[in-house]
């Protein structure tokens, strides 16, 4: 399937409510994410922490087209693309 920019559009509006949960532990570094389809756009939140004293972090924000294009690609066999 093309993901052209309608076809993404209608992959997010067919998973409203779609979320998944990723993490990455390296040396120093640790990360969860949790996407989030809601309102016609993936959202992604962000938490984890360096090395760094104070160095937690928790963010969250809107997908770049980039972004959600790659989300889409890697986890197309877990959404419903019926019709499409």
């Amino acid at each position: 399937m093309r993901l052209t920019r309608e076809v993404r559009q209608q992959l997010l509006v067919q998973n409203e409510g779609f979320e998944l949960q990723t993490s990455y532990e390296g040396r120093n570094f640790r990360e969860y994410r949790r996407y989030r389809i809601t309102g016609g756009e993936l959202r992604i939140r962000s938490s984890g922490k360096t090395s760094w004293a104070d160095s937690r972090f928790d963010n969250e924000y809107v997908a770049t087209d980039e972004q959600t294009h790659r989300f889409l690609r890697e986890h197309l066999d877990e959404l419903n693309t019926d019709g499409l």
